[in-house]
């Protein structure tokens, strides 16, 4: 997502990313190894309860593995950084680093397509659609956006590729495009399909949800109040993530017009370089976000990790239990036999 280039251009006159890799591996770090904890700990609770998952658990479910992928990869991305992004791990790695980063970020915006679609059904048409909201075509649609983001994320395959820079000395992983047109092709597809078309769409479903609330709730109808409960949890996931990723696309939006000569600006560019390199690390920190919030703002979450701690100290003093009757009785068979 570094354009190298750029890069090297902007370093001549900007001390800015010369202090900064020291930062940037330590915040990377401490995202990577939060991330991977609490996102494991997440798909733990739902994976491991004794109840089988509910639609939006499974959505939730997806949307953390799609966190813990990215995570997984980010240690590479701080070793990079701090030998001033220098991409020591050869080819592979390099498409598949930046494949994790692509994938995250489609993938985890159509997850909250999908739970937005659930809730916008689930409250404004409770019973038109009640048999396809299951747990199975939760499932089919999670299965369909994971090849969705694997295959919008084929052009990093195509065109990532690793290249020593004489100039600065470091190897590097960037983006190779073979012309222009072919970087503003893909650079406008990334925008529509990751930013664009799922916000209009989630906004649309984000305003009728609340739209529909507000109406029932002015019945005082205790169910529905209930039901605002239960999209309050949606609705925070939603804010979190626009605040995390809308600043990043903004300056991708920025950066889009600059290239196709929209905004011609030396200045600009080198300020929507930087701004979209510090919105993307920040963006990161959505990943550790989400496990947060479901622990906060989810009583149900909550109440299942209670649960699943219960039945794991439970297992865990059933064997010391068992062992302890079969002592009990085998030392009274012993006494018996000799008493006789």
């Amino acid at each position: 997502v570094l354009n190298i280039s750029l890069w090297a251009a902007l370093t001549k006159c900007n001390d800015f990313f010369c202090s900064c890799p020291p930062l940037f591996t330590v915040y990377i770090l401490l995202i990577s190894v939060t991330g991977i904890l609490f996102n494991v700990f997440v798909l733990m609770v739902f994976c491991f309860h004794k109840k089988p998952c509910i639609v939006t658990e499974v959505y939730l479910s997806n949307l953390a593995a799609a966190d813990l992928v990215l995570v997984s990869f980010l240690p590479f991305w701080a070793i990079s950084a701090s030998q001033h992004f220098n991409w020591p791990f050869g080819s592979v790695l390099c498409r598949l680093v930046n494949l994790a980063l692509i994938m995250n970020m489609y993938c985890s915006i159509y997850f909250l397509v999908l739970v937005s679609t659930d809730r916008y059904l689930a409250l404004v048409h409770p019973f038109s659609f009640k048999k396809i909201r299951t747990p199975k075509y939760a499932k089919v649609g999670c299965l369909l956006v994971w090849g969705l983001g694997l295959l919008l994320s084929v052009p990093t395959l195509m065109y990532r590729e690793v290249e020593y820079n004489p100039d600065l000395n470091i190897t590097t992983c960037y983006l190779k495009y073979p012309n222009t047109n072919a970087i503003l092709l893909l650079e406008v597809m990334l925008t529509t399909f990751s930013f664009i078309i799922p916000i209009l769409f989630i906004s649309y479903c984000t305003w009728k949800i609340i739209q529909t609330l507000n109406n029932r709730l002015m019945g005082g109808l205790k169910s529905q109040k209930m039901e605002q409960k239960a999209t309050t949890l949606i609705l925070t996931v939603l804010v979190a993530f626009l605040i995390c990723w809308v600043p990043f696309h903004l300056v991708r939006i920025i950066e889009l017009l600059s290239r196709a000569k929209v905004l011609v600006d030396c200045q600009l560019s080198a300020i929507t370089f930087i701004c979209k390199t510090i919105f993307m690390y920040f963006a990161f920190f959505n990943s550790v976000l989400n496990p947060i919030l479901y622990v906060i703002a989810w009583q149900k979450f909550r109440k299942k990790v209670q649960e699943l701690f219960q039945s794991l100290m439970t297992n865990r003093a059933a064997p010391a239990s068992n062992s302890s009757v079969l002592v009990y009785f085998w030392r009274r068979v012993k006494t018996e036999d000799a008493s006789s």
